[in-house]
């Protein structure tokens, strides 16, 4: 058994940026579904442990597990997105109930809306 090789270190507010990310979130948006500014989320992304309550928070913004935040390192990224890859190569291979440009418009069509409110709500 070799002791020398330390578990590796999960960086919470790493994980937080790369999940928010993956899905095509911008600081100042989920800052403004946290009720936080938008350095307090870039705050939160540089530090290693966070909160149980902040985890929640922001695990609730981004729709996502917070075990997923608490537990995801560099080696289970790299896992996670490969077999998404592979799902996504053997999914195409079937007939798709969905345009993925319809998916892509709605995408755009939310960041536009998030930017807006953002405007709204900085103009107050």
């Amino acid at each position: 058994m070799n002791t020398d090789i330390a578990p590796k270190k999960v960086h919470q507010g790493r994980n937080i940026k790369r999940l928010r990310e993956m899905l095509g979130i911008k600081q100042e948006s989920l800052a403004l579904d946290l009720g936080v500014t938008q350095s307090t989320v870039s705050d939160y992304e540089q530090k290693e442990q966070l909160e149980d309550k902040i985890l929640e928070k922001v695990s609730q913004a981004l729709k996502v597990p917070v075990e997923a935040i608490k537990n995801m390192n560099d080696e289970a990224t790299i896992n996670y997105i490969n077999t998404f890859n592979d799902k996504v190569e053997s999914f195409n291979s079937y007939n798709c109930t969905f345009n993925p440009l319809d998916k892509v418009v709605e995408l755009y069509e939310r960041m536009i809306k998030d930017r807006d409110e953002l405007i709204e709500k900085l103009s107050k």
